[in-house]
């Protein structure tokens, strides 16, 4: 069976807080011949992780970890060692997951209101600005990282 895990899985697994759950949960996963894992379950994984457990950023990186190296479990790799790069600076998780998938739609520049996002990515070489301040140059390293597809979003004009 090829399934797509939901948050709730990975945190029975993770935290152990009901052993029954936990054990079907494991059951499932060890089963399956392929283990989907979206970013946006990701996502959701880390903000329970320590929001509600109140788990440290070095626990939730270990926890994502151990799920990168099972082998039947199928992520987006290189957003995930995004987030977790953000994640491991002090970070939120998610907007590493955010300004690599940017990148993937062909995006230059991370731009947000968080500031210590910007000052984390600026930090790591990365181009972040701030709305109202000066923006920082493109990196050569996330020009080579841009996806060749472009995504227009502009609304055709009628002829």
């Amino acid at each position: 069976m090829k399934i797509t895990a939901d948050t709730n899985i990975l945190v029975r697994v993770a935290v152990q807080d009901d052993l029954f759950q936990a054990h079907q949960a494991m059951q499932v996963l060890e089963q399956a011949e392929l283990v989907a894992i979206p970013l946006p379950t990701l996502c959701e994984f880390v903000w329970v992780l320590a929001r509600g457990y109140k788990k440290s950023a070095a626990d939730i990186a270990q926890a994502i970890e151990l799920l990168i190296d099972c082998q039947n479990v199928v992520m987006n790799r290189a957003a995930v060692d995004a987030g977790l790069d953000i994640l491991r600076a002090g970070g939120d998780f998610a907007d590493g997951i955010i300004a690599h998938s940017g990148l993937e739609l062909g995006a230059e520049e991370f731009v947000s209101f968080d500031q210590k996002a910007v000052a984390i990515m600026q930090a790591q070489g990365k181009a972040a600005w701030l709305p109202g301040e000066s923006r920082q140059t493109v990196s050569p390293v996330l020009q080579q990282e841009r996806a060749p597809y472009k995504v227009d979003l502009k609304t055709p004009t009628d002829s």
